[in-house]
């Protein structure tokens, strides 16, 4: 027995011998990616994505389950593979405010575009805030739905670099409920219907506010913009690591192309005008290649460039994109890596049917 302990023994020590120690096995592994983006940003990312898509297909639509397509995120719904800010949407090239503008036109005693060429992005933005208020929208009811059709594109990274995946055509309808909802609607990507679930831990439903920005959320927000500045930095979230400029520039962002009152768009318009490192930049171009004027802003804190562009004639919304700033170790400076285009919203009774004519608005170009 005491000999049968000591081979024992002996085996164990040989066998403890044979393994290698941890920071043996440490040096036998490989590198990590360095990623730009913190991996916390990324996570909480992904996290708003796969709590607002439930893999299973909406029921009747008998279309199998559906890959995440790359609009802009959070409500956009970004796919998880593409390291970039919740709303980012921009462009190379940002320029100081003031700067000329490649986009002419004639002043109108209509009060029409105008020469933009050598206004600063106030100017800019304020003759966007007074088209936006004088915009016809559609009645919305609280038993409605919002639907937005877009075209999209985002970059894939799985791979460790930057693959910018083909257009998409994306449509969304979203639930006008003032009360919490546990289905927000649904989203359909290339004739692929998803849904869209409650946001994660939102046990009695989602109310509505700034992760469901309804209609009547919409109206209910301070018209003034300092007012409302203040209001939405108010919202920011405890564990987002971004500039709080910056973060209201992007949820601003998130709500434009949205169906809302009128009052309301021309306030978040000239909210944007105050918030600093907002610039102007010309030959702005979205998904489907519209030009348009530019509005941009870079994050400081990461490597993203984010755009909205707007048609130089009506001063419609007519989309977005974002690009790397900086080189990284996935994709070189002004590298795009996800764009969109607005192409028809409106309003409609039921999740999954188009809006009537008389209830849809279709922006210049769209198809």
């Amino acid at each position: 027995m005491k000999d049968d302990t000591k081979n024992i023994a002996k085996g164990v020590a040989e066998d403890a011998a044979a393994v290698p120690d941890r920071d043996e096995i440490a040096r036998m592994l490989p590198a990590p990616a360095e990623w730009d983006l913190p991996a916390e940003r990324f996570l909480h990312h992904r996290e708003r994505l796969l709590r607002h898509i439930d893999a299973d297909t909406d029921a009747g639509t008998g279309t199998g389950r559906t890959a995440v397509p790359a609009p802009r995120p959070p409500r956009r719904l970004l796919r998880p593979a593409l390291l970039a800010p919740a709303t980012a949407l921009a462009v190379a090239g940002a320029l100081t405010a003031g700067v000329a503008l490649t986009h002419t036109g004639r002043q109108t005693p209509g009060g029409g575009a105008g020469d933009t060429r050598m206004q600063p992005v106030a100017a800019v933005l304020a003759r966007i805030s007074d088209a936006a208020g004088r915009r016809a929208v559609p009645t919305v009811r609280d038993d409605q739905y919002v639907y937005t059709r877009e075209k999209v594109r985002g970059a894939d990274i799985t791979s460790g670099k930057a693959v910018l995946g083909p257009l998409q055509d994306s449509e969304k309808w979203l639930s006008q409920d003032p009360a919490p909802v546990m289905r927000q609607g649904l989203v359909r990507v290339d004739g692929v219907t998803s849904r869209l679930n409650a946001e994660f831990g939102d046990t009695g439903g989602t109310p509505a506010g700034i992760s469901r920005p309804t209609y009547k959320w919409l109206g209910s927000l301070p018209t003034d913009p300092d007012e409302l500045l203040a209001y939405l930095k108010s919202r920011m979230p405890s564990t987002n690591d971004s500039e709080p400029d910056q973060w209201v520039f992007d949820e601003i962002g998130d709500l434009l192309g949205e169906v809302m009152p009128p009052r309301t768009a021309a306030a978040l318009y000239r909210a944007a005008a105050r918030i600093p490192g907002v610039t102007a930049a010309p030959d702005a171009r979205d998904a489907i290649g519209r030009g348009g004027l530019g509005i941009v802003r870079e994050d400081s804190r990461h490597v993203f460039r984010t755009e909205w562009v707007f048609d130089a004639k009506d001063f419609t919304f007519l989309g977005s994109r974002t690009v790397l700033a900086k080189d990284t170790s996935y994709a070189k400076a002004g590298s795009l890596m996800s764009s969109s285009a607005e192409i028809e919203n409106g309003v409609t009774d039921r999740a999954g049917r188009l809006p009537a004519a008389g209830d849809a608005t279709r922006t210049r170009g769209g198809s």
